[in-house]
């Protein structure tokens, strides 16, 4: 039987077989830990802790009252050490509260599971997640209160539980669907309260039998009523949005549409997991589980760290390099951020730290476009990057928009198919972000 997927795509070395069998370790960091007050997209979070106050798991370190936003918790006990700029992920300086873990890891008394959650008004379930500081796990980081409240006029269809994690390298979310099957499950059950139309699918890639497996056991052994458990064809970037969307349900819609336009929602597997904990056990969103993997990495593991630690640290927990790394990435090798150091704290868009050796990093000559159009056949979104990438090498930005370059995902598929080893995915993404600036420009005359 053919299974679902979604038209252009490609088929890059999956190179999960290094921590597909690891179970998830937990590790309690020592020492400082440092949280941004930027972690999901919208506005950002301002403190409101000072120096010197205590604070406690989920106490609540940064805050912003606007709508499209979620809270920052503390992920342990201890001091406000201070409040600083410090480098993070994509290589900037960020406003960070610096917390002195006193090792005690003492919950703030507010965190209890919600009464009657299984009879309460479903909107209870909203002003949960936001206050748990709930975001999409899955890298984009957007508040999952406001995705579950789409304009009245959105008739919700289908709610979708992102298992695909067809990022290479990566195994976190596999490995939560395999020792927190019936977490999920459940948490999808809670959402769908809030819409009782909607059916649930769960949706995951066929080179991860055994989570499909569990999940289908559990599904029924939990009488979930309305939900199904769908394999896909292995493809990348089956996890997205839109691809998402087009393989299971049909239909094809504008990039630059919102899921809800076409009646989904989509929350990706850690999500509707911590929605059930913060729910039903009553833990905030103060943790994750992360895959510290690649060559350079002695022992690759899957680790469930508390957000704020620092990243050398689970580096060191595996053992540390056994070969010196090249290229070091957040994220897998198609989509992730490449690093300027690892001292820098995990956040909750961290799903994966990739280190890479020459061997396996190494950058091929860039030649002459061929125009044999892989570029074109590969791209999820019907680009044709052989004509986007000249347009922002001669900045040619006005062009750039006309040919539907802000439709690019950045998923790198062009990239990888290109023989020409052209950086066709970079020239998408530096047009994007002149177009944005000179669109902020414009804005502020």
């Amino acid at each position: 039987m053919k299974l679902p997927t979604f038209w252009g795509g490609i088929h890059p070395p999956q190179n999960k077989d290094l921590t597909v069998s690891e179970g998830i370790e937990r590790y309690l960091p020592r020492g400082e830990l440092v949280f941004p007050m930027a972690q999901n997209i919208g506005a950002p979070c301002s403190p409101v802790v000072a120096k010197g106050e205590r604070v406690l798991v989920g106490s609540r370190l940064g805050n912003n009252d606007a709508f499209v936003s979620a809270p920052i918790l503390s992920s342990v006990s201890g001091t406000v050490k201070d409040i600083a700029m410090r480098l993070t992920t994509p290589g900037i300086y960020e406003n960070c509260v610096i917390v002195e873990n006193d090792g005690l890891y003492e919950m703030a008394p507010e965190w209890k599971p919600l009464e009657n959650y299984e009879t309460a008004d479903p909107k209870e379930y909203l002003k949960r997640i936001r206050e748990a500081g709930i975001v999409g796990f899955g890298g984009a980081t957007f508040p999952t209160a406001v995705k579950l409240s789409p304009p009245p006029d959105k008739k919700i269809k289908w709610l979708i539980v992102n298992g695909v994690e067809c990022e290479p390298f990566l195994n976190c979310d596999n490995r939560l669907m395999l020792e927190g099957t019936e977490k999920v499950i459940k948490g999808l059950l809670l959402v769908m309260r809030l819409f009782p139309e909607a059916r649930g699918i769960i949706a995951i890639e066929n080179n991860k039998p055994e989570a499909i497996k569990i999940m289908e056991e559990a599904a029924a052994r939990l009488a979930a009523e309305n939900v199904t458990v769908q394999p896909l064809a292995v493809k990348y970037p089956q996890g997205a949005e839109k691809m998402l969307i087009e393989a299971l349900t049909g239909q094809e819609y504008p990039v630059t549409a919102l899921p809800a336009d076409v009646g989904c929602i989509i929350l990706n597997v850690r999500t509707v997991y911590q929605i059930f904990s913060a729910i039903v056990d009553g833990e905030p969103a103060v943790s994750r589980v992360v895959t510290v993997t690649g060559d350079a990495i002695a022992h690759p593991k899957n680790i469930r760290v508390p957000l704020g630690a620092s990243v050398r640290e689970l580096v060191e927990l595996c053992g540390g390099f056994k070969e010196q790394p090249v290229k070091i990435l957040s994220g897998g090798p198609m989509m992730g951020v490449s690093m300027r150091s690892i001292d820098v704290p995990v956040v909750k868009g961290t799903s994966g730290i990739l280190a890479l050796t020459a061997k396996s990093a190494m950058l091929k000559p860039i030649t002459p476009c061929l125009h044999c159009g892989r570029c074109v056949s590969a791209c999820p979104v019907g680009l044709v990057p052989t004509v986007l990438e000249p347009l922002v090498l001669a900045r040619q930005y006005k062009r750039f928009e006309e040919e539907g370059g802000m439709n690019c995902i950045e998923c790198g598929s062009c990239t990888y198919a290109c023989p020409a080893n052209r950086p066709l995915t970079q020239g998408c993404r530096d047009g994007k972000s002149s177009v944005m600036a000179m669109r902020r420009k414009a804005a502020t005359k």
